[in-house]
């Protein structure tokens, strides 16, 4: 059973609203910034379990500030007792200063506090890490405008184009604006959102087209409010699966996938969107038609 909402009746108003929190987010980024983890920004990590579960973050913080460390991150990881210390200081490859390190904090903190983990990342390589990563990014980008352009013809491809920007930049901008962490997990949830995207896109446009030859006598916002109606089902069940599976991990899988899951949830939100209320409309603005396609069809 096909639906028959009038989402074209809405795709003003998403565009504005779309408008607006594309450039809030360019704003956020370009003037606040973003929250580089460890990997990105260089640095040591501790994770440490109170086995007592007496300790607060204010004794934690205390006892490391003793220890020219630079500007110590504490907070509360996962479970009640475990903590997460994060400084500046990125001189520790040396097995004595970490010894030295877990002497000073067991004999201040007592013996129930365990190291369950320590990270170590250098400038060098805090610095390549996040070349690679933004490269990793452009190349995805890349490689997805190269196959849709080949795919649709250029109006598509304009389209497709505006809506993975459009989903990226919006994703970026909601962790900068909580201030929540960027790191390498989180890179790898961007390239998958930039997938996923991708996938919801091509497979409206490809209903689009097939509608464009079926009912020739239709405009283009009708023809995309119809082919949107007929994927629906398809479109809802999809992202329906795959948020009850990253919601699950957000819940279930401990504070390590806890960023890269949120930005997934975001990341599925916002491209079931835009293949609705971003990438369809640009058709309607196009004022694509049956013969416009088929000319370009020709020059190919």
């Amino acid at each position: 059973m096909i639906n028959n909402f009038n989402f074209e009746k809405k795709f003003k108003l998403a565009n504005l609203i779309s408008l607006i929190f594309f450039f809030v987010s360019l704003v956020l980024i370009f003037l606040k910034g973003l929250n580089f983890g460890i990997d990105f920004k260089g640095g040591t990590l501790i994770e440490l379990r109170d086995e007592s579960k007496k300790l607060n973050i204010s004794e934690i913080r205390s006892s490391f500030s003793n220890m020219n460390l630079g500007d110590i991150n504490v907070k509360q990881f996962g479970n009640k007792g475990d903590y997460l210390i994060k400084f500046e200081r990125k001189s520790f490859d040396d097995v004595t200063n970490i010894k030295s390190i877990k002497n000073n904090i067991t004999t201040k903190l007592g013996s129930d506090i365990n190291f369950r983990r320590i990270e170590n990342v250098g400038p060098k390589v805090s610095k390549e890490l996040l070349e690679s990563g933004m490269l990793a990014i452009f190349l995805a980008l890349g490689a997805m405008l190269f196959y849709i352009w080949i795919r649709f013809e250029w109006q598509f491809s304009l389209g497709s184009i505006l809506a993975i920007f459009h989903d990226v930049i919006i994703t970026i901008g909601l962790f900068s604006l909580l201030s929540l962490e960027i790191n390498l997990s989180i890179v790898a949830a961007v390239l998958t959102i930039v997938g996923y995207s991708m996938n919801d896109t091509v497979v409206i446009y490809d209903r689009i087209r097939e509608n464009l030859s079926k009912y020739s006598s239709l405009n283009i916002a009708e023809i995309a409010n119809t082919s949107i109606n007929e994927t629906l089902s398809r479109t809802i069940i999809t992202s329906a699966t795959t948020l009850l599976a990253l919601i699950s991990i957000f819940i279930l899988g401990g504070e390590i996938l806890r960023g890269f899951s949120l930005a997934m949830i975001i990341g599925v939100l916002i491209g079931t969107y835009s293949s609705i209320f971003v990438a369809s409309p640009v058709l309607k603005y196009l004022n694509v038609t049956y013969k416009t396609i088929a000319k370009e069809k020709e020059k190919n």
